[in-house]
C-alpha cells in the first residue's frame, strides 16, 4: 500500500473532493484525521473509511480560527503520533456577482477561508511535518480559477490564485527540509458547491458542463486520485507544482 505507516490530515472532509481524498488514502494505508465545520458529514466520511476497513477520525475545525487550527494539529498527533501528508481541502465558493456587487462580506468568507485557512493550515502542519524523519507531503486544493479569468468569480478566482502563491513559496521554502508542497486545480467538479450553484443560476447548467473539452464534470474521486499520486512516493521530485485537472479547459 502506498500510506501504510502514514497519517494523513484532510481539511472539508465531510464531502465532496475532501471525502473522495480521505477514502482512497485510507484505502492506500493511511490513518485520516478529517476536519469540517460539517460534523454529520465528518462522522458519515469516518464511516465509511470504517466500513472499507480503514481507520478514521473527525473533528469539527473552522480553518479560518487559528485556535481551532492548532486543535485539529494537537488532535492528529495525540491520536496518531505525526503527520505524513496534508490535503488543505476546505474551501467556499463565494457569491456569483460582478466585481462592483461584491460586499464586504462575501470577501472576508472567501480570502478568511480560502486563503488564510491554507496559509493557517501550512503554519501549523510545516511545524510537525519538520519533526519527522521522512519529512511530509502538502497538497493544496486550488482551481482552474486560479490558473486563468473567473468571470463573476473575482473573489473565488483571486483566493485561489493566491492559493497558488502560497503552493509556490513554501514549495521553494521546504525544498531543502524534505517537505514537498504542490496543488491540484481542478475544473468544475461533480460536486455540493457545484450543485448549489447550478441551482441557483440553472441557466449555467449547459456552459458548465460543456466548459470542459471532453464536456463532462469531473468526478470528486477523478481529483482524487491526481491528489493521492502527489502525496506518494511515486511523485518524489514533483515540488511546486500545480496541476490542473480540469479535461483539457487550460490547454484551450
Amino acid at each position: 500500500m502506498l500510506f501504510e505507516n502514514k497519517v494523513a490530515l484532510v481539511t472539508g472532509g465531510s464531502g465532496g473532493i475532501g471525502r473522495a481524498t480521505a477514502l482512497a488514502l485510507a484505502k492506500e494505508g493511511a490513518q485520516i484525521l478529517i476536519t469540517d465545520v460539517n460534523g454529520e458529514g465528518g462522522a458519515e466520511t469516518v464511516r465509511l473509511i470504517e466500513a472499507q476497513g480503514g481507520t478514521a477520525s473527525y473533528i469539527t475545525g473552522d480553518v479560518s480560527n487559528e485556535d481551532e487550527v492548532k486543535t485539529m494539529m494537537d488532535a492528529v498527533v495525540e491520536r496518531y503520533g505525526k503527520l505524513d501528508i496534508a490535503i488543505n481541502n476546505a474551501g467556499v465558493g463565494g457569491e456569483r456577482k460582478r466585481i462592483q456587487d461584491q460586499t464586504n462580506e462575501s470577501y472576508e468568507q472567501v480570502m478568511n477561508v480560502n486563503v488564510k485557512g491554507v496559509w493557517l493550515c501550512m503554519k501549523h502542519e510545516i511545524p510537525e511535518m519538520l519533526g519527522n524523519e521522512t519529512g511530509g507531503v502538502i497538497v493544496n486544493i486550488a482551481s482552474v480559477a486560479g490558473l486563468i479569468a473567473a468571470p463573476g468569480l473575482s473573489l473565488y478566482s483571486a483566493s485561489k490564485h493566491a492559493v497558488i502563491g502560497l503552493t509556490k513559496s513554501a514549495a521553494i521554502e521546504l525544498a531543502g527540509k524534505n517537505i514537498r508542497v504542490n496543488a491540484v486545480c481542478p475544473s468544475y467538479t461533480d460536486t455540493a458547491m457545484v450543485s448549489a450553484l447550478l441551482e441557483d443560476q440553472p441557466r449555467l447548467t449547459d456552459n458548465i458542463r460543456t466548459a470542459s473539452p471532453m464536456r463532462r464534470l469531473g468526478t470528486p474521486a477523478e481529483i482524487a486520485e491526481a491528489i493521492v499520486w502527489l502525496a506518494s512516493e511515486k511523485a518524489s521530485f514533483v515540488n511546486g507544482v500545480t496541476l490542473a485537472t480540469d479535461g483539457g479547459l487550460t490547454a484551450m
